[in-house]
């Protein structure tokens, strides 16, 4: 051992805090990048030069749709994967006796909602004081960022960790997560992993489950003047529907185990797409509506599933036009378990730790009611938390990011990655 395993927080931090301009560069050309479903690739190459600024050695990780179609913890799609790629990047071991680390994050972001609402171009980043603006910035491009700032600022200190250190930049954490299981199907493990989503002051040790169902649903075109009469409108039909599943998210809600107890209302229906119709003046003759629905750790997607083809079946067996052409129900993205980690998990106590000694304040472990790609780790016995820079308005309008933050989190996570891994070398 050297030097490295005395070098204190100050050195490490200060390291850190001097790239803070190099971050707010990558960050920037990130959010410029408008990588919403489909169109990924773009903010790949961003995430590829600057693994290699690191000085790491990228590589790609494809999409592969029959490995991910047949992992019974893949979320299903319809869509197709094959240019799609994961861009990873290992920054070996120097000597041994550490523990290993994947630093993840993802790189696609959710549109940009209503382009006309927000103060300047959703895929323009802007600077006004300490924020930066723009779709992605916070979920979770600037977590990313912190990620390769932090490794950079190491390297720069002249040290090697004592285990490997891998680091994740995967597509589809917004509809699936299959990047990130991808990723995990090429055979890279650890013995425990940090996600950098927006969770700025404490460490995330639980997440509910998501489904996403859509409802397909019928109805009898006619002319809206004889549409009392002649018509059956499966635009209306969508409001029954929905009120059958409002019902079975209040179920969900009435008794909340731990540590969801703490929120009000944990489960959320959001019908968030609706689809129908095709003419003012002529009654509606289908609907779809897309509705994301979440779950509590250990409840499984497939018991969620039955409970919310029930609700619709008896909304349906109430109305004798659904009755005679029952809504279907169909699945394409999230489906997948919640988890909750035991407080006493090393890596969470680790990195609260490497928190405290950095910003001088405590970070609970505390849950979350989204859902984040820890789930697969956690799945193949690998511990995962949730921690990163301070954001506003992520999935809203005007999402922004700290920068002052995404220093700090960059700082927090290079001294973490001393004590988790060791380090060796300077």
């Amino acid at each position: 051992m050297s030097r490295a395993a005395g070098l204190t927080e100050a050195e490490i931090t200060a390291a850190a805090a001097a790239e803070t301009e190099w971050m707010v560069d990558v960050l920037e050309r990130l959010v410029a990048a408008p990588t919403v479903l489909g169109a990924e690739e773009a903010g790949q190459a961003v995430m590829e030069s600057a693994l290699r600024d690191v000085g790491l050695e990228p590589r790609d990780v494809w999409m592969d749709a029959d490995a991910l179609r047949a992992d019974p913890g893949s979320s299903p799609f319809s869509w197709d994967v094959s240019t799609k790629r994961n861009v990873v990047a290992t920054w070996e071991a120097g000597a041994a006796g550490g523990r290993s680390l994947i630093l993840g994050g993802h790189v696609d972001v959710v549109p940009p909602a209503a382009e006309e609402l927000w103060s300047s171009p959703p895929f323009e980043p802007r600077r006004e004081g300490d924020w930066l603006y723009g779709r992605g910035a916070g979920d979770m491009k600037s977590g990313l960022v912190a990620i390769a700032g932090a490794l950079r600022a190491l390297r720069g200190l002249g040290v090697a960790p004592c285990a490997d250190v891998h680091v994740q930049s995967v597509v589809e954490e917004e509809c699936t997560g299959n990047g990130a299981l991808q990723c995990l199907l090429s055979g890279q493990s650890a013995d425990a992993c940090v996600i950098a989503e927006p969770h700025p002051d404490h460490i995330m040790t639980a997440q509910v489950g998501v489904l996403w169902a859509h409802v397909d649903i019928a109805g009898r075109p006619a002319h809206a003047a004889r549409a009392s009469e002649a018509g059956f409108n499966a635009i209306d039909a969508a409001a029954t529907v929905t009120r059958a599943l409002r019902e079975l998210e209040v179920e969900m809600n009435a008794v909340k185990p731990p540590p969801f107890d703490a929120f009000p209302h944990p489960i959320n229906l959001n019908p968030g797409v609706i689809e129908g119709g095709d003419w003012a003046s002529t009654v509606a003759a289908r609907c779809t509506v897309s509705y994301r629905l979440a779950m509590y750790p250990g409840q499984t997607p497939a018991e969620v599933a039955a409970r919310v083809e029930a609700a619709v079946a008896a909304a349906a067996a109430a109305n004798p036009f659904l009755a005679e052409n029952p809504p279907r129900v169909r699945y394409d993205g999230f489906r997948c378990e919640g988890f909750a980690l035991a407080p006493d998990e090393p890596v969470a106590l680790s990195l609260a730790d490497a928190y405290r000694r950095v910003v001088g304040t405590e970070a609970p472990q505390l849950p979350t009611t989204a859902t984040t790609d820890a789930r697969h780790f956690v799945r193949r016995g690998i511990p995962a938390v949730c921690f990163g820079p301070l954001a506003e308005e992520i999935h809203g309008i005007d999402e922004r990011v700290s920068i002052a933050s995404m220093q700090r989190a960059a700082q927090v996570m290079a001294v973490f990655v001393r004590d988790w891994c060791g380090l060796v070398g300077g």
